[in-house]
């Protein structure tokens, strides 16, 4: 019943702006492969579709000790639907996550039976990333930090690649503040959310949001989003996929 009440919670609110700093409505397709984490303890995440049975989301998002839940709609409503399985990669570290370090935060859910209405997503393998270079994040995080009311919306935002945007890890900013003012980015409830970039005139998953930070590097939201880019876990994802029994697209 907690669970059911927080998605209530969560998704009964008015369309609300963006993750934070203002951001338009996801495309339908992109909308599609985007679903909402709900635990046990109170948390919400973001995951991105790989199959209807199967959701990839931050490993950090799913940690042991509790149960979580993917809500879907039916005839307008939310329903919980079972997972069966979470499978975190092996060498996930929490500590190294709340540092901003590189830490594996990928994590698979297996559900109990497909989900209906949705578009999963394409699997990308580039690991060339360049300062300036464009990517969406769409994610069901809220757009007012620290009111749930204004989460449970699937929002996009294009963000920008900072001048670091390394291999182990990527950070973006909104073009318009370079993270020095508050702008566009992730924040609660966005982790795990996918992160997409434009090959041949169509999106594909390269990585999935870790973290948040405010203006400056300060605590927060509107600053840098950190993503986790998978083509360093690509084959962990797509091997333990086939083992649970899916083929992921790529």
């Amino acid at each position: 019943m907690r669970m059911l009440a927080l998605a209530l919670f969560l998704i009964a609110s008015s369309p609300a702006a963006a993750m934070v700093g203002g951001a338009r409505a996801a495309p339908d397709a992109m909308a599609r492969a985007v679903v909402l984490i709900v635990g046990s303890r109170g948390n919400f995440c973001t995951g991105a579709v790989l199959a209807p049975d199967l959701v990839l989301t931050a490993a950090h998002c799913v940690l042991p000790g509790a149960d979580y839940k993917i809500v879907e709609y039916e005839a307008g409503q939310p329903q919980l639907r079972d997972v069966r399985s979470v499978t975190a990669h092996p060498q996930f570290e929490l500590k190294a996550l709340l540092a901003h370090r590189a830490a594996a935060d990928v994590a698979l859910l297996k559900l109990a039976a497909p989900l209906k209405n949705v578009e999963p997503v394409t699997l990308g393998s580039s690991s060339a990333v360049a300062p300036g270079d464009t990517f969406t994040v769409a994610g069901l995080g809220v757009a007012i930090r620290h009111d749930g009311k204004s989460g449970g919306t699937v929002r996009a935002a294009e963000l920008v690649a900072t001048g670091r945007p390394g291999t182990l890890q990527i950070r973006l900013h909104d073009p318009a503040t370079g993270g020095a003012k508050a702008g566009l980015g992730a924040c609660t409830g966005d982790s795990g959310a996918p992160v997409f970039h434009n090959r041949e005139g169509r999106p594909v998953l390269i990585g999935v949001v870790s973290w948040a930070t405010g203006p400056g590097n300060s605590d927060g939201c509107g600053g840098l989003t950190g993503v986790t880019p998978l083509f360093l876990y690509r084959d962990w994802i797509t091997r333990s996929g086939k083992i649970l029994g899916n083929q992921i697209r790529s």
